[in-house]
């Protein structure tokens, strides 16, 4: 069909931070009381808040980034030069890169085609694998992709058949459940992110979640150039300045006040598409099963073809609308294509097919009836 060039409106995102109104009253406090440092009453309140939002035994720790706490926890769970980490192959490559500041090795794992994240058969496949070959996995990084839970229950039953522990990235998956249990809250320690495309942002950051106060601790130390306690300025360990600010936490702590809100907006965009979409063959969408709740951070679909995911991205650009193609799978990647790796064609497929449709919270009826016209078009 010919794409209409002309017929460009106004700009339409993937995923734009949605400022929620509450955030100038925490950041004006700062600046009233002079906390503009990596400590204060922000970044303690956006902690507590991230606690009772999580609702277990669950401790905060705020960060620079969602990257900072993946490298904070393999560190806490001493992961060392030599050591193996299994990762899911389908993923952002910040989950995986902190692995190779450690200077352990990837080993990659494919999906299941049911959350698109780790498969729990191949999982246990490659750990069998590794341990006969004399290197027993360190940890696992499982992911919450697009919001969409791993499969918490067959994962975990294999970490602790094994006794490797797992790291939840649930960057993407804040507000995210399984069976009413929040994501973040699964792994022997859990991770945010609120980077600027996030479902809550503070422009950049995010949040190592452990299971108890002393973990809690031994966290905000490495995290801290990791100083002695004392006067004096004294270091035995190498540490990171990782901290967030507190100005930065007092945008949290006002984004986090409508993360239910920005959740169901989410998940009504993600409706919005499957229902006016349904009735073409060519399209299938990512479903929850039975007691997953995703944040539907991104809308993903699958297409028919890759000829036919290009097609709509192209249409889409030249209207003035962002989409993306689901994440490159890391054994694809130049800088991981030597790293191990079990697969078995399905990221490879999601891949080749994903595409990420406008998610922000912000979207209006009009843009999602403009977004959804343009892919019905397609295929008239």
């Amino acid at each position: 069909m010919a794409i209409n060039e002309s017929n460009l409106n106004s700009r339409i995102w993937l995923s734009p931070p949605h400022m929620s109104g509450h955030e100038q009253e925490f950041i004006k406090e700062a600046f009233k009381l002079n906390w503009i440092a990596p400590v204060g009453p922000n970044v303690n309140g956006f902690e507590k808040d991230i606690e009772t939002y999580l609702d277990q035994e669950s401790y905060a720790t705020v960060l620079s980034s969602g990257t900072a706490a993946i490298h904070l926890a393999l560190t806490l769970l001493n992961v060392k030069q030599g050591d193996e980490v299994i990762c899911q192959t389908k993923t952002f490559v910040a989950s995986v890169n902190p692995v190779v500041y450690l200077g352990a090795t990837p080993i990659l794992v494919d999906s299941e085609e049911q959350t698109w994240n780790m498969c729990p058969v191949l999982l246990e496949k490659t750990i069998k694998d590794r341990i006969n070959k004399g290197k027993k996995p360190k940890a696992i990084i499982a992911i919450n992709l697009y919001g969409m839970p791993y499969n918490v229950k067959q994962i975990h039953a294999i970490s602790n058949q094994y006794n490797i522990p797992v790291v939840e990235d649930s960057a993407e998956a804040f507000g995210s459940q399984v069976n009413g249990q929040k994501c973040g809250t699964f792994g022997d320690f859990s991770i945010l992110s609120f980077n600027g495309n996030k479902i809550i942002t503070t422009s950049g950051g995010g949040a190592l979640i452990s299971k108890s106060e002393t973990l809690k601790k031994k966290a905000l130390f490495l995290a801290t150039q990791a100083k002695e306690e004392g006067l004096e300025y004294e270091h035995k360990t190498i540490g990171y300045n990782y901290r967030m600010t507190n100005i930065i936490a007092g945008v949290g702590r006002g984004q986090i006040k409508v993360l239910d809100k920005y959740v169901a907006l989410r998940q009504r965009n993600y409706n919005h598409y499957c229902k006016q979409l349904q009735n073409i063959d060519a399209i299938t969408f990512l479903q929850e099963p039975e007691g997953f709740s995703s944040n539907r951070w991104l809308s993903c679909m699958l297409l028919d073809t890759k000829q036919t995911r290009d097609d709509l991205i192209k249409l889409l650009k030249n209207n003035n609308i962002e989409s993306r193609p689901s994440w490159k799978p890391m054994h694809l990647q130049p800088l991981y294509k030597d790293a191990p790796a079990y697969l078995n064609g399905v990221s490879n497929n999601l891949y080749e097919k994903g595409l990420c449709l406008p998610s922000g919270s912000s979207l209006t009826e009009a843009e999602l009836n403009r977004i959804t016209k343009l892919i019905i078009s397609y295929f008239d």
